[in-house]
Parts: structure tokens; C-alpha cells; sequence
């Protein structure tokens, strides 16, 4: 499984002109589920966004986490992440999980963020989707479990 986490002052998802979900101040993390990801997998990502220290301290340091500072989360769906861009100039899709899987995986990581976290959002599995942020910092991370 794979995460791009972005430190955001705020985000949102929109489906065909509709605002479906927004945040302030947290992350926006896009989400790609590979063919080995497991609910092992989902558990250890959902640990890592929650618990990941990207937000300044008092002393401006990076020292707070998303549990610690109560941001909004933001989970949106994004295959593309688990491309495969190692050769020629067209990504490969092989390594990214089957659709069935993916959704299954990624509402398991929406359900169980919902349950832990009180600002959850989410755009919707397999739309087309226009996502738009202000990136905080910039901050940017990319995950792996």
C-alpha cells in the first residue's frame, strides 16, 4: 500500500462540478492498494497517517502528529500511485491491485480511519474525481507499508 500524505491548510474532492468532501487544516493523503495488501496492510498505514509527526511543535519543529493536532483527513483513492514507471514512457498498471481488491481494501482504510479519528472525508472509489489542496509548506511524504 501506498500513501502521497499532504500537509494541507485545506482540501477538497469534487465529482462532476459537486463538492463531496472537504477539509481544513490536515492531511490529504491519495491512496493506492497493491496486489499483496492485506488488512495487515490497511492497519499499518491507518497507524502511520495518524501517528506520522508533520506538523510543527511550539518550537516549529515537525513533532505533531494528526492524532495530536485533530486535523481533518482527507482519503481519496488513486491507482495510478501503484504504477509501474521503471521502463519506457507509459505507466504500467500491473502492480496496482484489481479493482474488486482496492475498493474493498480502501473502504476497510475509511472505515477503520472513521472509527479512530473524528474529521474523516473521502472522495469516491473509481470516479473521476478533481481534487484541490493548498499544500502547507510545502509538506509531502510518500508512505509505504
Amino acid at each position: 500500500m501506498k500513501a502521497l500524505l499532504q500537509r494541507v491548510s485545506q482540501a477538497s474532492v469534487s465529482i462532476e462540478g459537486t463538492q463531496v468532501a472537504q477539509i481544513a487544516g490536515g492531511l490529504l493523503v491519495l491512496v493506492a492498494v497493491e496486489p499483496d495488501d492485506t488488512q495487515q496492510s490497511v492497519e499499518k498505514m491507518l497507524h502511520k497517517l495518524l501517528n506520522y509527526r508533520v506538523f510543527a511543535d511550539e518550537q516549529e519543529r515537525m513533532n505533531k502528529s494528526l492524532t495530536d493536532t485533530q486535523g481533518g483527513l482527507l482519503l481519496v483513492s488513486q491507482f495510478t500511485l501503484a504504477a509501474d514507471t521503471r521502463s519506457g514512457l507509459r505507466p504500467g498498471f500491473s502492480t496496482a491491485a484489481a479493482p474488486e481488491k482496492a475498493e474493498a481494501l480502501f473502504k476497510q482504510l475509511v472505515s477503520l480511519a472513521q472509527q479512530r479519528h473524528p474529521d474523516v472525508q473521502t472522495g469516491q472509489f473509481g470516479a473521476d474525481m478533481q481534487v484541490q489542496l493548498i499544500n502547507d509548506g510545502p509538506v509531502t511524504f510518500m508512505l509505504e507499508v
